[in-house]
């Protein structure tokens, strides 16, 4: 291949060099992995987050000017993409937190306490009348979803779908948070 420092196979992936680009990926792989475990913590989003790098970096390369040294690049490129997979993760259970928080309020029979967090009434702001309706119903006024269902004309498998469809809203809601 000639010529063949991390600079230069940078320069020829960033050319669409797929030789160039699979050197980079055999000879940085192992670091990209081990950055991204030691910032996550956890090996299994440590494995997820060094395939999105690996897709990434195709796009990424040509940003690499070559004013430092690739390995120094390639740090900065996995330690941000390790702080967005925090931020995701931190967003994803804040959301868990404040649907449990939900969940927990109507268990308790503060049903109508639960409206009264600003962001939850933000967040169900967000949603359709029919899943503000089906959350009011389930977990505001504690009917069961075959009780909600029955108030709402539709069956038992469409209130828990409407559910399942507000927590994942939610999730969404607070990831968006984390990322703007």
């Amino acid at each position: 291949m000639g010529d063949n420092t991390d600079s230069s196979l940078a320069r020829k992936a960033a050319a669409g060099d797929p030789d160039a680009f699979a050197a980079l990926l055999e000879r940085h792989y192992d670091r990209i992995y081990r950055v991204g475990a030691r910032v996550l913590g956890e090996a299994e989003e440590a494995a997820d987050l060094a395939q999105e790098v690996c897709v990434a970096l195709p796009a990424k390369l040509s940003s690499f000017r070559g004013e430092s040294r690739f390995t120094t690049w390639l740090y900065r490129v996995v330690v941000n993409a390790a702080h967005d997979a925090l931020r995701r993760r931190t967003a994803r259970q804040r959301g868990e937190r404040n649907y449990a928080e939900l969940d927990s309020l109507a268990r308790e029979g503060q049903g109508t306490g639960m409206f009264e967090s600003v962001w939850l009434r933000q967040a169900l702001g967000e949603l359709s009348e029919e899943l503000r309706t089906t959350v009011f119903l389930v977990l505001g006024e504690g009917l069961r979803h075959a009780e909600a269902g029955e108030v709402l004309g539709i069956s038992e498998k469409t209130v828990s779908w409407r559910m399942h469809e507000v927590r994942r809203r939610l999730r969404a809601l607070a990831a968006e948070e984390e990322t703007a």
